[in-house]
């Protein structure tokens, strides 16, 4: 559409590590999760990444706004065990600047594009805090639907940690929001 700028999911680039650093850096990014990443662990992430695409054809791609990294959206499978894995999560997370402006709920859509119409899955889930509001709401957006009683504590979190109580939202091939 007119107007909106230009989103692009990608394979990462080595271009992209400064950008992709000083997010996960960001306390307010990070907020969510454990602790923010120290340069070597933003590396070693973005190498995931980037071998993961590379592997399977699909993982968590690098976001393009306009020509510039912006963030990453896409696919993953979770690497723990719980009651609902093994599975195929959608996730996000994006630089403070582009936050509010449609980016992720627009770059989320392409990649439930593609775990739907490409790879066929039958069900994508997606998880988060109980505390991450921005997130949960993502997911409503996005028309995924949460049953309180499959929320869970993340096993890769330490008891009694603040941010161990997670919500799971789930969206089946069934009722997908793109066209």
């Amino acid at each position: 559409m007119d107007g909106e700028p230009a989103i692009h999911l990608r394979q990462w680039q080595d271009g992209d590590l400064p950008r992709f650093g000083e997010m996960n850096a960001y306390p307010e990014v990070m907020r969510y999760f454990l602790k923010p990443l120290s340069p070597a662990e933003s590396a070693a992430a973005m190498q995931r990444f980037r071998e993961g695409i590379a592997q399977r054809g699909w993982g968590l791609w690098a976001v393009e706004v306009n020509g510039v990294f912006a963030g990453f959206t896409g696919l993953s499978e979770p690497p723990f065990e719980s009651a609902f894995t093994a599975c195929v999560e959608i996730g996000w997370r994006f630089r403070p600047e582009y936050w509010g402006r449609g980016i992720a709920y627009r770059a989320a859509r392409e990649a439930e594009a593609y775990a739907f119409r490409e790879l066929k899955l039958p069900e994508l889930v997606s998880f988060t805090t109980e505390s991450n509001l921005r997130s949960r709401r993502l997911m409503e957006r996005l028309g995924f639907s949460r049953n309180p009683e499959e929320d869970f504590h993340h096993p890769l979190v330490p008891a009694g940690h603040p941010l161990i109580r997670h919500v799971l939202s789930r969206k089946s091939a069934l009722h997908p929001s793109h066209p």
